[in-house]
């Protein structure tokens, strides 16, 4: 099983849903770099489950860095989180019968019935919260060079959120909202419809969209390491997500050129584009305008309402209720992950192009080039 993700600066996964403890490896981080504990801390309050749309399992996610890290500050060697699961309840989990839509089944013939299948064990979205923690160091990192990145619910149960306006001014807000709409309106019967579900025993699921402003042009190669390949092959780990797009994604196939082109301008002596539909990035380089770029996430697959199964000992067929504590919904939950994983992504091709011990001094001049 490969557990690590990046060339310059990689993250390496660890741990099981019901085991002691979950973490994350960072490696290839510049030394001198300022660990706020403050920041990691607010970052997985926005993972926590909450109310009546979430689950009912909530973990205090008391994280300790056990290394990489002296007097506040990286030391240029790997770094270690580790979260301990505090808040388990095992015997809700059944190994002879996979739930449908979960990885129960894959892992089985993968491991050979030697996976731990408690709670979905290393197949748990548990375990994104040490990609929270670990996306929260990277993700500082990049508001030190200008760079932010900002996540909201475009889309969910037919609900419409407004679409990103002033950039800068929605990515700070949704910073701190628990519930990550533009709108308030939107919001509400966003929520109202996740509750409806869950009344039901069911889930939804839904569509993600964020903004990255801040980067510099020229990030990324062409062909097989493109900026949208990365970004994709990352945000695929991501448990639930089924779908990515990048700036007008499946729209460009009703398109002409003439509309799907962005044409471009001198504005303030640089070098911009007066529509954004190809997401910032042109021949999967960056090209200075806003990374734009949608996530479709599942519904829950863990949901009450009785579902068809096997049963893989017999090998017969079966009928399955999934008890214990499930989402009905994990799209608002999943919005801190995916700038976490992003975060991650931009911080190895930012030390590609810039060099290792990128944030530097020079870096921020070529940005400003």
């Amino acid at each position: 099983m490969k557990n690590t993700f990046g060339q310059s600066v990689a993250v390496t996964l660890f741990g099981e849903s019901h085991g002691s403890e979950i973490g994350a490896v960072l490696d290839g981080l510049a030394p001198g770099i300022r660990i706020d504990e403050d920041f990691i801390r607010h970052r997985l309050s926005l993972r926590r489950p909450f109310g009546k749309i979430s689950t009912a399992r909530v973990e205090p996610d008391e994280f300790r860095i056990v290394s990489g890290v002296f007097e506040g500050k990286t030391t240029g060697t790997p770094l270690c989180i580790l979260i301990p699961n505090t808040n388990t309840r095992s015997s809700d989990y059944s190994k002879e019968i996979p739930r449908p839509g979960h990885a129960d089944y894959t892992a089985e013939c993968k491991y050979h019935g030697c996976q731990d299948p408690r709670g979905g064990g290393h197949f748990s979205g548990r375990l994104t919260a040490a990609l929270v923690a670990a996306g929260a160091i990277a993700d500082s990192v990049l508001r030190e060079c200008g760079i932010r990145i900002g996540t909201h619910i475009s889309r969910l149960a037919g609900i419409l959120d407004r679409p990103f306006d002033c950039l800068d001014a929605d990515i700070a807000a949704l910073s701190d909202l628990v519930f990550p709409v533009l709108s308030q309106s939107a919001s509400e019967a966003m929520k109202r419809e996740i509750e409806l579900a869950a009344k039901d025993g069911d889930s939804v699921g839904g569509v993600l969209e964020t903004a990255v402003t801040g980067l510099p042009t020229g990030v990324g190669e062409p062909w097989f390491d493109t900026v949208e390949g990365i970004l994709a092959h990352a945000l695929f780990s991501i448990p639930a997500v089924k779908g990515v797009e990048f700036g007008a994604g499946f729209d460009f196939a009703s398109m002409r050129g003439s509309e799907a082109n962005d044409a471009f301008r001198m504005a303030n002596g640089e070098v911009v584009t007066v529509t954004n539909h190809n997401g910032g990035i042109n021949g999967g380089i960056t090209n200075g305008m806003p990374i734009l770029f949608r996530c479709a996430v599942k519904p829950t697959p863990s949901i009450f309402l009785q579902q068809d199964s096997v049963n893989l000992e017999t090998r017969q067929n079966t009928a399955l209720s999934i008890k214990g504590r499930h989402d009905p919904a994990v799209i608002h939950r999943a919005r801190v992950v995916v700038d976490s994983v992003t975060a991650l992504v931009l911080c190895d091709l930012l030390a590609g192009r810039f060099g290792t011990d990128f944030p530097t001094t020079a870096f921020r001049q070529i940005g400003k080039d």
